[in-house]
This record gives C-alpha cells, structure tokens and sequence, in this order.
C-alpha cells in the first residue's frame, strides 16, 4: 500500500468513525435519559405510596407529643392513691407507654426529627422528676406543682411539636 492508497482507505473511514463516535454519544444520552425518567416515575409511584404512611407516622407522633405535653398528662393521669411518688411513677409510666406504642413510627419520620422527639419525651420526664424533688406531701400536692412548674415556660412538646410542623411542611 503506498501513501495514496492509504490516505483514500481514511477519507473513507473518516466519515463512518465519525458518524459511529455521533451515534454513540446519542446513544448514551438517551439511555441516560431514559434511565433518569425511569428513576423519576419510580420515585414518584414510591411517594404516592409512602407519602400517606409517613404522613401518619407524623400524625401520631404530634398526637404523643400532646398527650405528653404537661398540662395535657397531668388532667388524663389522675393519681391513684395519695403518695407523691406513686403518681410521679404513674406519669413517667405513661409517657413510656405512650412512646413504646409510637416506637416504629421512627421508621418513617427523619433522625432529626425522631431525636427531637425523644429529647421532648426525656425533658418531660425530667420535668416531672424535677417537680417530685419538691417538699410536697401528696399526690394533689405534687400535680399542682408540676403544673406550677411548666406554668411560665415553653413545654419541650410544644418545641418538639412546632419542629415535627416544620418537617410536615418540607414534604410538600
């Protein structure tokens, strides 16, 4: 083959290397493409299915941040008996009921949000403790006190509750 021969055999070659390196590219970004809308359409088919179901992970957990808030428990929990500590351990009791049933909710909702929640549920019970520490003689006593005790202040539901808002309104 001399040089003639050699050139003419890649002015032929030229352009079918070239259209093949075009149509690869195309190919590519097509499949891409497809494979892109293809993630898009199952994404979307998931959320309408796991919307509801997150959306009622944060229904529940507003309503155990509620019936934690202290006012909320202190009128649901009546005491049992006269004694301070009895009614202190039948509210801690309650909440960790109440947080023990709402425990797969975590599943659904953020780290962030799950965590602000627990937080919510251990200053409540602090709070409660807090309050137990007091020289009251009684059940009554230590209810009124309690109450007292988180009349002047933000509840940590409350707090917890306004961020579990938040999170709702980030979904849509």
């Amino acid at each position: 083959m001399n040089g003639d021969q050699i050139l003419q055999a890649f002015a032929f070659l030229l352009p079918s290397v070239v259209t093949g390196v075009v149509a690869f590219y195309f190919f590519r970004l097509h499949t891409n493409n497809e494979e892109g809308r293809r993630r898009y359409l199952l994404q979307k088919d998931t959320q309408k299915h796991t919307l509801p179901v997150r959306l009622q992970a944060y229904e529940r957990m507003a309503l155990f941040l509620e019936r934690i808030s202290i006012p909320s428990l202190v009128v649901r929990v009546a005491p049992v008996s006269q004694h301070k500590n009895d009614y202190e351990a039948l509210l801690i009791r309650s909440i960790e009921t109440e947080f023990e049933h709402n425990l797969s909710q975590q599943v659904y909702i953020t780290d962030d949000c799950w965590n602000i929640i627990k937080a919510a549920k251990s200053a409540t019970i602090q709070s409660i403790r807090k309050a137990a520490l007091s020289d009251s003689e009684s059940s009554d006593k230590l209810r009124e006190d309690i109450l007292n005790d988180t009349m002047d202040k933000a509840s940590p539901s409350s707090t917890a509750l306004a961020f579990v808002k938040k999170e709702i309104s980030s979904l849509w």
